[in-house]
Formats: structure tokens, sequence, C-alpha cells
């Protein structure tokens, strides 16, 4: 934790800094309380099981220890506090005061883009893995929930305060390019494509471009050398327009060529860790978490997509991260054991690894299941889906649920501009905002001398400082638990408690001292909305 405050963090963390110091002054060593917000206004603006917590402690019933911890909680808490209340079995409800609230506006409004950041208990250096397409074929709809979530978790984790990197790896080596190859030259002559091999159009298409820029002399090998180059010109252009930027690129014939794989399989053979059995090299997988054994070179010499794996972790594991976050696709859940253990048997922690496993997108057009593609062969292409609902809608829609859940993303809401589209929905509170400054006169937010007038503070927009003060908790708890979906939906209430609002409290001309104050609440929301935008990749346009 650092020494220091961090302002960013808002005063909710000074609301539980003062119960939590409050209750040590009865008893020692009570667990860390919540402090939630309550779902009806009557019951306060926060709540804390604290005295329910410390009651088996105190030895003492909770009404009675909540009823000790009030004179500490207001002495503590001074003019923020406007009452506090027990209720029900041992909740303490605080209803904080106007004022309070007046700074808590300033103070969002002050940390502009920044509030909510740096909230990482402990700063990691953390490696995001993801989508990882094999070079073979254009990116799909189901990459684009795998991008989508990536992106997005590696923009939280930023924001959270770790340092973090983006990395696709690169499965351009092995049988599967020799097949690509041979695809590419059989809808080149005209031939029967290969049992097992590729099958799409866009395969014809390739050698098409193959042959007009290189001619159609090229063996199989060459040939599939060539796809991949053109294929992965394609994924990038992809990525580009989906505001995906990698920081590195990791290559699998790079580390056969560099005999990663040889070495990996010497270091753990150096541990103890590899045997030989029936012709083929083992690791002891079992002794580290995994159900059985796994092959790392067969009888035949060949190595397994595994060893190969476990090469590309090892030197994740070298280049000094922290944690190793695998996003992977549903058909991986019995590859997480495995590499775990191969983890461990680096040396490494347990923890050093994690996988999120991505599950089915299905498009779906008035009620029915929709393709993107007619085209013999093809799957639904991203940017099909891309150039149909665009990049923000795109983004958005794939963020809307846990990874863990199938999505369906409903294409005609998806292009209507209406409040019925959540994105268009979320956009439009920031634009809103941004209008009501252009109304004003104002390119910012300026301070004026006069205050609000006492009592002038609605429940509409109380209740949207107290959404905005959420922002801390959202971001810590979408970074430690790897949901993204929680920030989609937060800008959701966020926006919806802005339209709110919007509707209640008047902010152009209300008045000296309250205009400006609205005006505040009015910069917090906008830096607020779009921030949390941001995290997800998605634009906040000023008009629309």
């Amino acid at each position: 934790m650092n020494a220091t405050p961090n302002p960013n963090a808002g005063p909710t963390a000074a609301l539980r800094e003062a119960i939590a110091a409050a209750i040590a002054e009865l008893h020692p060593g009570v667990p860390a309380a919540g402090l939630e917000r309550p779902p009806r206004p009557e019951f306060g603006d926060y709540s804390t099981n604290v005295a329910m917590l410390a009651a088996p402690l105190i030895g003492e019933p909770p009404r009675d220890v909540a009823a000790r911890l009030i004179p500490a909680l207001e002495q503590r808490l001074g003019d923020s506090l406007d009452r506090i209340e027990v209720a029900g079995p041992g909740f303490l409800n605080l209803h904080m005061s106007e004022g309070w609230f007046r700074a808590a506006a300033e103070l969002i409004a002050d940390r502009g883009r920044r509030f909510g950041s740096d909230v990482a208990e402990r700063r990691s250096r953390v490696l995001v893995e993801f989508v990882s397409a094999n070079p073979t074929g254009p990116l799909t709809v189901a990459s684009g929930r795998h991008l989508a979530y990536g992106d997005s978790l590696a923009r939280i984790l930023e924001f959270a305060g770790h340092e973090v990197s983006r990395e696709y790896y690169l499965n351009d080596a092995g049988s599967q390019i020799e097949l690509f190859g041979a695809s590419i030259a059989a809808r080149m002559t005209g031939d029967e494509v290969p049992e097992g091999g590729y099958e799409g159009d866009y395969v014809a298409d390739l050698g098409r471009q193959v042959a007009a820029e290189h001619g159609e002399d090229l063996d199989r090998a060459e040939l599939g050398r060539i796809g991949v180059e053109l294929m992965l010109a394609g994924i990038r252009a992809t990525l580009e327009r989906s505001r995906v930027e990698f920081d590195s690129w990791a290559s699998e014939r790079s580390l056969h060529d560099a005999g990663a794989t040889e070495k990996a399989i010497a270091d753990l053979r150096g541990r103890g860790l590899v045997y030989d059995h029936e012709g083929a090299v083992w690791l002891r997988t079992s002794e580290f978490g995994d159900d059985k054994d796994r092959v790392l070179i067969r009888a035949d010499g060949a190595p397994t997509y595994f060893a190969a794996d476990i090469a590309y972790h090892r030197d994740k594991l070298e280049r000094g991260f922290d944690l190793l976050i695998d996003v992977l696709g549903a058909d991986h859940h019995g590859y997480v054991d495995r590499m775990r253990a191969a983890i461990v048997a680096f040396g490494a922690p347990a923890e050093t690894f994690e996988v999120s496993i991505m599950q089915m997108v299905n498009l779906v057009e008035a009620g029915e299941r929709a393709r993107m593609s007619k085209r013999r062969g093809d799957f639904a292409r991203l940017d099909d889906l891309l150039d149909d609902i665009g990049v923000d809608a795109t983004r958005f829609f794939m963020l809307m649920r846990s990874h863990e859940t199938p999505i369906d993303i409903d294409l005609g809401l998806a292009r209507t501009h209406s409040s019925d589209n959540p994105v268009y929905y979320a956009q439009y509170a920031h634009a809103r905002v941004c209008s009501l400054f252009r109304t004003a006169g104002e390119r910012g937010r300026e301070t004026g001398d006069e205050p609000a007038p006492e009592g002038s503070l609605e429940q509409a927009e109380r209740a949207l400082i107290g959404r905005l003060l959420e922002m801390p908790d959202q971001i810590r708890r979408a970074a430690t638990r790897r949901e993204p979906h929680g920030i989609s939906t937060y800008v959701r209430e966020i926006a919806a408690d802005f339209h709110a609002f919007y509707r209640d409290c008047r902010v152009v001309g209300a008045g000296p001292g309250l205009e400006q104050a609205r005006l505040t609440v009015s910069a917090a929301t906008r830096d607020s909305i779009a921030t949390l935008l941001g995290l997800l990749g998605v634009e906040a346009p000023e008009e629309m």
C-alpha cells in the first residue's frame, strides 16, 4: 500500500479508514468491513457491516457494538456526516452531508481522467497474451471477442497501476503451415484440397494474389510462407482498425530456430522432472496438479504442441513478468492444468499463470442466427462485423457479458441510434454533457467563488455523485477479477444516473453558485464516462 493517500481513490477511501480506526479502538483485529451503497436512499448513502463482524470478537450483540461506534465515527467524520443510524441486525447506515457530496464532485472533476487510477495494492509486471489466431485465415468474430476482452483487460490493469505488455503469439511453424501451402497450391491449380486442408474462398483469393505477385512456380513450403505473410498483413490491419496495438509479437518458428524447445526440456530434465518411456520423452506434470504426465517428444522424435507451448511460457518467465495471463478459446479447458503444472515445474508460483477462457459469440438478426459471410468455407469474419455495426458497437457488445458466458450480439440493435442501443446510450450521455458546456459558453470547468445554496442538492444529483464515487472500487474489482464487462455495466449505470440528473436538475441558468456546482458534477460525469469508454476501447464523442 502507498504510504500517502491516493487522491484518485476518492473520499470513500477516507470513510473506510475512519470505520477501521473507530473499530480498532473497540477491538483490534476486526476484518476489513464492507462499505456498500444501500438500494434505497432512506437507508443512507453508505452502509457498513463492521459491527456484525466485530460482535463475535467483542462478545456483545451487533446492534450494541454499532451504537458504541456512532460517537467515534461522528467525531472522526465531523461535518462530512449528516447523521448515522443503526439498522436491522446491526448495520450502520451513514447519511453524508451535502457539503461532503459537493466536495466529492469537486475532487472527481479536479482529478479528471485520472480519477479511479492507481488503485492496485501492489504493482505487477503483467503479460497479457490474446488473440494469437493462426495466421492461416482472417480474424473471425470469435477472435473479436478475444480481442475486445484482452485489450480492455490490459487497459484496465494499466489504469489500475500495473505495468502491462500485450503479446500476440504466432503459430507459424509445423504441419499446419505446410498444409496451408498445399491448400493454396490446390486452389491455384484446380486440384482437390488435401484432407484437413483450408477450404475457405479466401484461400482461392490468396492463390490468385500469390500467382500475380510471385508466379505459379512455387513449392508448397514457399506458398505456405508467403500465404502466412499475406494473412498476417490482413490480421494486423484488422487489429489496427479495432484499436488494438500489441507491444510484442512472439513467433513459434523463431523459438524453434533458437532451440527454445530443446533448452526448455533440458532445463526440466536437469530438475529431475523429465523421463523417457516407450521411446517418448515425458514431463512429470502429475506432480504439480495435472491428472497425468504429458508427452513432450513423441516416439517418432517429433515435439508435441505442448512442448512448444512450454518453451514459449519459459521464455515469458525469463522476461521477468510477475503474472502471465493467457486468453484462450473454449476448447482449451484441458490445457490449463498441464500448463500451470509446467509453470510450477520451472520454479514459479502457481498463481503466476492465469487463463481466461472465452465462450462463443453468436450473431442474431431479427431473432434468428445470422451469418456474416456467404462465401464457401468461410467463418464469420471480424472485418465484416466491423463494417456492419462499427468498431464501437463491436467492442462494447463483446464486453457486455462475462467472458465465461456465451454472448448473442443483436445486429439490428447494434445498428440503431437510440437509447435502446447500450453503447449509443452511454456515448449520448457524454455528448449531452459536452453540449451542456457548449450551451454554458465554457470550454472547461471554472471555479466560481459563490457556493451552491444550502439544501439545493437534489436526490438525482446525490445519486449521480454517489455513482461516480464508485469508480475506484469498480476499477479495482474489474482488474482483480479480470472482468472488463463490469466496466460496461458501470458506464451504463452512470449514463442512466446522468440522464435522470439532466431531467430533474436544471444546470445552465440554475442560479448563482448552483449552476457552477452542477457544471462541476457534469464535468466529473463527462470525464468519468470518457475514461470508462476508453478502457473498453470505445470512443466518447462530443456530438451525436
